[in-house]
């Protein structure tokens, strides 16, 4: 009889340990803008698989592609504020909250994508990473998201004179409002997914962006010459909101890291195999595509952009330093 009620006991007991853990698990909601096949969404799909895997259940994510639960800047604030736990945001939108993220948005900050990464690896990653930390997002790892080129429907762009008077849709961030204002443009704001009729209907005369996003969005159908201009190259991150993070335990963090480190080595491969296909389906279809010979009348352009940053933000002058000189 006690040999029954002790099995009847246990059994029970374990039933309700099983509902506690089941209630104690974390459902988490994630925020991507861009669409199925991308290697950003393929890449934060794998993280949510290996969130789930390497926490052991403990944390499980549904990710939200193609901006459905709102545009980018929409998405930051809800992961600042907790609605979402995680996004994958580029840095542009992010540099007018954390002042230490807005450097990778300065034109031509970036030798080319490896020098980011060195940078992002080092010490003033480190510094990127608190900035953003400290209000309210913390980057769990780096993603590639190439370097930015002009576009537009109605000629190359090879001199800054080539931008005058173009009416250039940029992300809602001053230092891209200056970069094209500098070069003689009108720099148009817009949510990202504005820009295809944008430009069709003439809204905008051309945009920037990078090889997967100009030939994804279809934007090469209606914006024809491709410029390497290269003039920005802006990271973007897998961010989770600080206080979700920070009420984990060490291990859970450790582990949600790690989920996110293996998912930005996916996706890095991945983006270099997109990026020359691109590159490739873009050309095939007729896109113009130039070469720009000599960008320093550009770099030379945007020292007024520096001199403002600076000065707004005397503080972040070592930080901005530091990154022209690693090598």
């Amino acid at each position: 009889m006690n040999m029954k009620l002790s099995s009847t006991l246990l059994g029970a007991i374990t039933a309700l340990s099983m509902i506690s853990s089941a209630n104690a698990a974390e459902n988490w909601r994630g925020w991507n803008i861009h669409v199925d096949g991308y290697p950003n969404t393929v890449a934060m799909d794998k993280f949510a698989e290996l969130l789930t895997e390497k926490t052991g259940g403990e944390i499980n994510l549904q990710m939200f592609h193609g901006g459905t639960l709102g545009s980018q800047p929409d998405a930051i604030e809800q992961v600042r504020a907790g609605a979402l736990e995680v996004a994958n945001f580029n840095l542009g939108p992010i540099g007018p909250i954390a002042a230490e993220a807005n450097v990778v948005s300065l034109p031509f900050i970036f030798k080319d994508v490896p020098h980011m990464f060195r940078v992002l690896d080092g010490d003033a990653g480190q510094a990127i990473s608190d900035g953003m930390a400290a209000k309210g997002l913390i980057p769990l790892a780096w993603y590639d998201a190439g370097a930015r080129s002009f576009y537009n429907g109605t000629k190359a762009i090879n001199s800054p004179a080539d931008v005058t008077g173009l009416k250039v849709r940029v992300m809602n961030n001053d230092l891209y409002s200056g970069m094209i204002a500098e070069l003689g443009g009108n720099p148009s704001p817009m949510a990202f997914s504005e820009v295809y009729q944008a430009l069709k209907t003439g809204v905008v005369d051309g945009a920037e962006n990078n090889w997967p996003s100009y030939e994804s969005t279809g934007h090469f159908e209606v914006a024809g010459f491709y410029s390497l201009s290269q003039h920005l190259i802006i990271p973007e991150c897998i961010c989770v909101n600080a206080d979700s993070f920070n009420a984990l335990s060490a291990d859970m963090q450790t582990a949600v890291r790690e989920a996110a480190t293996e998912s930005a080595t996916l996706q890095r491969a991945l983006w270099a195999d997109r990026e020359t296909a691109s590159r490739e389906k873009v050309v095939a279809a007729g896109v113009t595509l130039n070469e720009i010979d000599n960008k320093l009348p550009f770099q030379e352009a945007m020292a007024p952009v520096y001199e403002n940053y600076l000065a707004a933000n005397p503080d972040l002058r070592p930080l901005v330093e530091m990154i022209q000189a690693t090598e």
